[in-house]
């Protein structure tokens, strides 16, 4: 399944994913932000369950934001696992 996030709060604006049905991350691209950081990300959580990458970024804050894009990407996988159901 594919699905794409409008980032807010944040330097990157979208995050785009794809999801096996088995709840694998196949695929992570984030558009804007930094640029390395963000791919480093993508490549660590590909094989990754959904569920467990949200609980390792979900809530993380960029300096004082109430947001971060791992938090974002976070909140980009369980929009798409709530769509998957």
């Amino acid at each position: 399944m594919n699905y794409s996030h409008r980032n807010k709060g944040t330097c990157s604006v979208m995050t785009n994913l794809e999801l096996n049905d088995d709840h694998t991350i196949e695929s992570l691209e984030v558009i804007g932000g930094c640029d390395g950081n963000l791919k480093g990300i993508a490549s660590l959580l590909r094989g990754m369950k959904a569920e467990d990458a949200i609980a390792r970024m979900k809530g993380i804050h960029c300096g004082p934001k109430a947001t971060s894009c791992p938090d974002q990407i976070a909140i980009a996988l369980e929009e798409a696992l709530s769509e998957m159901q």
